[in-house]
């Protein structure tokens, strides 16, 4: 057994602590390039410009221009995907005259599948807007196909500078990783 001189990371690596294992995403490119997110994945442009590509999942596909694609593990389901589901909610319930919004429930760390919302999507005579969320399983990833001539990207866990680079002509697959994450507990 390796010893590293620490009880906590020597009983880990031994496996005698216990764990709760975190689902992770993956982006992929066809260049072999591979991003995890232990939150999240955001795909889009690097500024406030608007993001223009092709989205496919299952047999639905679409070309769409939005201010980008957030992908969240059930870990990330708490924060980013949180944020972008409850504001939607409440937009559409103040619009039917509801007084009180749906609530979004959190997926477990665990769980066997991410989810995707599109931010903002902007419905014009060269971009649609109706597949704007779903579900990322291990049998119907997410791809997209970049039509951003530059500064589009691929990033996660909110860390803008450790990215792909994803402009005119990438395309990415986003799917479960095949490995997960541990939380020591």
């Amino acid at each position: 057994m390796l010893s590293v001189g620490f009880p906590v990371l020597d009983d880990t690596l031994a496996d005698k602590r216990t764990h709760r294992s975190v689902t992770m995403a993956m982006a992929s490119l066809t260049d072999g390039q591979v991003l995890y997110g232990v939150n999240d994945l955001f795909i889009g442009p690097r500024s406030h410009i608007s993001a223009r590509y092709e989205i496919k999942s299952g047999d639905a596909a679409e070309i769409q221009s939005s201010s980008g694609i957030i992908v969240s593990t059930g870990l990330g389901s708490t924060g980013w995907m949180k944020s972008v589901v409850t504001g939607s909610l409440a937009i559409a319930n103040s619009l039917h005259g509801k007084s009180k919004a749906s609530t979004y429930q959190p997926q477990p760390w665990d769980t066997d599948q991410l989810l995707f919302a599109v931010r903002e999507p902007f419905p014009s005579k060269t971009s649609s807007a109706s597949l704007v969320f779903g579900d990322i399983t291990r049998r119907q990833p997410l791809l997209l196909a970049s039509q951003m001539p530059e500064n589009g990207v691929i990033f996660s866990d909110g860390i803008e500078a450790d990215r792909l680079d994803f402009n005119s002509g990438a395309v990415a697959k986003i799917d479960i990783a095949n490995r997960a994450g541990r939380l020591i507990v």
